[in-house]
């Protein structure tokens, strides 16, 4: 059985930091241990098949992120990495499971659209992976089928109060839904956006010859997603479901949310680093149509009604539990153009599934986090929210090795010519600057990145079966 020994570093946990070694034995870790600790009298650095010096580094455990499309057909295209791209780039970042979405729609059967992803996954994967179950058509085969899904290792389950037409509940069917989560212990995820009324604005905005990718945000105003927001915390109160709101935005989101919790309702948020960093004017209003490299669902918001620092605060406060990316990516020539002249036939979606642990240890580095935060928002809460702790999400004797080495002291610059290796053409994130880099990547013991070196392949990752939520109050 092969070991590895993590020497020298600082392990950081949700609950704190110190110095440690880890031992790695056949995928698992085997043991944290006082830096330079002997066994049975003998150096155990000496009786391992290898060492990595993480001296000056910190060792957390590797990145969990609950909120990809991998893949995904949307707008009359596909998104534009592959699971074996897309994977391969999130180990590039520090990501060593993500979860994706099989997608039911409308005519289609629940069984069949959950085989359809194991078949587009299996056997390409760099790094672990798990699937949500979207719910695009709720009906009676629908909620039948809602019975084997934990069985089948999928505890959880997305609906859309947006996008008529293509993947939308009315209120009836999220009730309905709801009150099957609710019998099977299934975490209810939901698109929190009102989207009948965001069509009509859109229909307006158009009429009106406002066509630039800039009023894709005006029409998903944050009324629409607050509004979206208090009716699925109703519902899931009146059904007694929890609720995980995906890629919270507004402000006002939050607010409900926090509300809903105060009273000991299990409603949870999730955001994304691009609603922390990026704003209605500077990227959605980039000149001519460049904007539409920006275009996702709910939209960047405006930096003048200080949306961005009420993200940041929830993530303090724990009002908003978890970060991931709702990496969607679709490349700008050919994909994203198929907006031009009209904002609404924009595909939704940006790249970020490479940069999410950096992006958010830059807020480590300028004080809005703290380091044992970072972890928890980015591994151990998703652990712990999609039944994975113990696991994953934690490092600890019986967790499997998936361990991130981070030198705080490196640095990044991200772009396209640079650190970019998801499957487009720009970066979303050209130009940014961050203040520390993914030394080594390991997936259950197996050395996936090394100081720039990419030793991983398609085929290692494995499906995540994964338990009902841990994180219920």
């Amino acid at each position: 059985m092969p070991t590895t020994l993590i020497q020298g570093g600082t392990v950081i946990s949700a609950t704190g930091k110190g110095a440690a070694d880890v031992l790695i034995e056949d995928g698992k870790i085997a043991a944290v241990l006082a830096p330079g600790a002997k066994t049975l009298g003998e150096n155990l650095a000496e009786n391992v098949d290898s060492t990595i010096d993480a001296t000056g580094k910190y060792v957390i455990p590797g990145g969990i992120d609950a909120h990809t499309h991998m893949q995904m057909p949307f707008g009359g295209t596909e998104a534009s990495d592959t699971f074996e791209t897309g994977t391969r780039a999130a180990a590039w970042g520090g990501t060593t499971s993500i979860v994706d979405f099989a997608v039911q729609k409308y005519g289609e059967q629940v069984v069949d659209s959950l085989a359809d992803w194991h078949d587009k996954a299996a056997g390409q994967c760099a790094v672990d992976y798990g699937f949500h179950q979207i719910i695009g058509d709720v009906n009676a085969d629908s909620l039948a089928a809602m019975d084997g899904l934990m069985d089948e290792g999928v505890s959880s389950f997305k609906l859309f109060m947006a996008y008529p037409g293509v993947f939308y509940s009315d209120d009836a069917q999220i009730y309905k839904a709801m009150r099957k989560a609710a019998d099977t212990g299934l975490l209810s995820m939901m698109h929190a956006e009102n989207g009948p009324a965001i069509d009509a604005m859109v229909g307006e905005l158009l009429a009106q010859g406002k066509t630039d990718p800039y009023y894709h945000g005006v029409a998903r105003a944050w009324q629409m997603e607050e509004e979206a927001t208090h009716r699925a915390i109703m519902l899931a109160n009146l059904t007694n479901a929890p609720l995980y709101v995906v890629h919270v935005s507004a402000k006002q989101a939050v607010e409900q949310l926090a509300a809903a919790r105060d009273v000991g309702q299990n409603v949870f948020g999730e955001t994304c680093p691009q609603y922390l960093y990026m704003s209605l004017e500077d990227q959605l209003g980039a000149p001519g149509f460049e904007g539409a490299k920006w275009v996702c669902s709910t939209p960047l918001r405006s930096k003048h009604e200080h949306h961005q620092e009420g993200i940041w605060q929830a993530l303090r406060t724990n009002d908003i539990q978890t970060v991931a990316t709702d990496h969607c990516p679709f490349c700008f020539k050919g994909q994203k153009e198929l907006g031009i002249g009209d904002f609404s036939k924009i595909p939704n979606g940006i790249g970020s599934v490479e940069h999410r642990m950096d992006l958010m240890y830059q807020g480590v580095v300028t004080g809005e986090i703290t380091l044992e935060r970072w972890v928890e928002l980015t591994s151990t809460t998703p652990a712990r929210m999609f039944g994975m702790y113990g696991k994953k999400g934690v490092i600890a004797p019986g967790a499997d090795g998936d361990i991130v080495i981070y030198d705080p002291n490196g640095h990044t610059s991200i772009g396209l010519n640079k650190t970019h290796h998801m499957n487009m053409d720009h970066s979303a994130w050209e130009g940014f600057e961050v203040d520390g880099h993914v030394d080594t990547v390991i997936s259950r013991g197996k050395v996936l990145i090394d100081n720039g070196e990419y030793l991983g392949k398609k085929g290692h990752g494995e499906f995540i079966k994964r338990q009902a939520c841990q994180y219920l109050v």
